[in-house]
């Protein structure tokens, strides 16, 4: 056998190994990870580890109020995880012989390495506030800020049931000192983030809030931003809601800003009016929304649009209808699995099987290459590139560290 054959055959079964550690990623998103706390006596967390801080939504499977927990953590493979607590999973994480290991079903699988602790969270704005509390920093050097910490559609009865945004609020903003963030604060974090810790793209994010106030906010965030890196375009995505006035879509690319997100999260409309009661009637119904991706798409272009799905409301066929539908149009779809928050009107309830989640995945993703979506384009309109479909691309595409060994 020549050496390019056997080349061949080697980067094919490691391919296979690959997508084996995908099913496991999808099993430890679904089900969390159990840990017992005091493990982390080993982990120098919040010092070089970076530790959680919850910004927008609380994503562990319980409230742990008080208790430290690590962000992320990474394979041999180069496959990033997130962390995500549940003391009832049959996936934990433990401390032997000097490393950490993942196990599952008691059965160890590999070590593991935790992210580093950016650099820039040391820092203070100029007005005192902890960077790390004003924007939080991805494994794929993504500067990721909630600018508020809560959502208006609370007091009218309107959240999303999926939503947890204001019980996290209630549970974490006074012991993390998590408050609305500045234009200015935010200027300065992602200066320092760019340039101490490599940062490459920064994710506005935030709850709900009147329109006229967000467009004029996220205006003055990149004026912000732009002052701060002297440059104009900092690769920035504004993640907004539906504008009543889809002309105001134009601003935020006047703005700067290079891609937009509108996050539709159900597809089907019955379904969408039930879950999503605020966009139904605060933001013109499923309709209106679709309609502002379409617009988007002739403001920003093809691949620079996105929006989210909470996959696993619906049915799996008509969250693909609505990705292949999306796709077709120009606008890319994340897919994740949703997870019935703690906190959120939904808590309680199962999200489906992890096979049924990676079905998903790789229909989304044979969507997006039968479409000709590249993963630049994915990754740039959807940074945090640590989600199934990211790591299909990267596998297929041999774009993962261990290609290179």
């Amino acid at each position: 056998m020549s050496n390019k054959i056997q080349d061949i055959q080697t980067i094919k079964d490691l391919k296979q190994q690959l997508y084996k550690e995908i099913e496991l990623k999808s099993r430890v998103i679904v089900h969390g990870i159990k840990v017992n706390p005091a493990i982390f006596q080993h982990l120098e967390l919040g010092t070089k580890v970076q530790e959680q801080i919850h910004g927008l939504f609380e994503m562990d499977h319980k409230e742990h109020a008080g208790v430290a927990f690590p962000c992320s953590f990474t394979s041999p493979s180069g496959i990033n995880y997130n962390f995500a607590w549940d003391p009832e999973s049959d996936i934990s994480i433990d401390y032997v012989d000097d490393q950490f290991l993942l196990y599952e079903h008691g059965e160890a699988r590999f070590p593991i390495t935790f992210t580093e602790r950016p650099k820039y969270y040391n820092l203070r704005t100029s007005d005192n506030v902890e960077m790390s509390h004003v924007a939080s920093f991805n494994p794929t050097k993504t500067v990721g800020v909630a600018y508020s910490n809560e959502c208006s559609l609370k007091d009218k009865g309107l959240d999303c049931l999926f939503c947890n945004a204001n019980a996290t609020k209630d549970t974490y903003a006074e012991i993390e000192n998590i408050k609305w963030k500045n234009p200015k604060q935010i200027g300065e974090t992602v200066k320092a983030a760019y340039e101490l810790d490599g940062g490459l793209h920064v994710n506005i994010t935030g709850g709900f809030i009147p329109e006229r106030r967000e467009v004029d906010y996220y205006i003055d965030v990149a004026e912000a931003i732009q002052e701060e890196l002297g440059k104009e375009d900092f690769n920035g995505t504004a993640v907004i809601g539906a504008p009543s006035d889809l002309s105001v879509i134009d601003k935020y690319k006047e703005a700067g800003y290079r891609t937009i997100a509108i996050q539709i999260e159900i597809w089907d409309k019955n379904i969408f009016k039930s879950i999503c009661p605020g966009k139904e009637k605060e933001c013109g119904g499923w309709q209106h929304w679709v309609d502002a991706l379409e617009y988007a798409v002739k403001v920003f272009g093809v691949g620079k649009v996105r929006t989210g799905f909470v996959a696993g409301i619906e049915p799996k066929e008509k969250t693909l209808e609505g990705v292949e539908y999306l796709a077709k149009k120009g606008v890319l779809s994340l897919t994740n699995a949703w997870c019935p928050n703690p906190g959120s009107k939904l808590e309680g309830h199962r999200t489906p099987t992890p096979e049924w989640h990676l079905d998903l995945a790789k229909k989304t993703y044979a969507i997006f290459k039968q479409v000709g979506f590249t993963y630049e384009q994915y990754f740039d309109v959807s940074p945090s590139a640590d989600f199934l479909v990211h790591d299909l691309y990267r596998i297929d595409e041999e774009r993962l560290p261990i290609f290179q060994e």
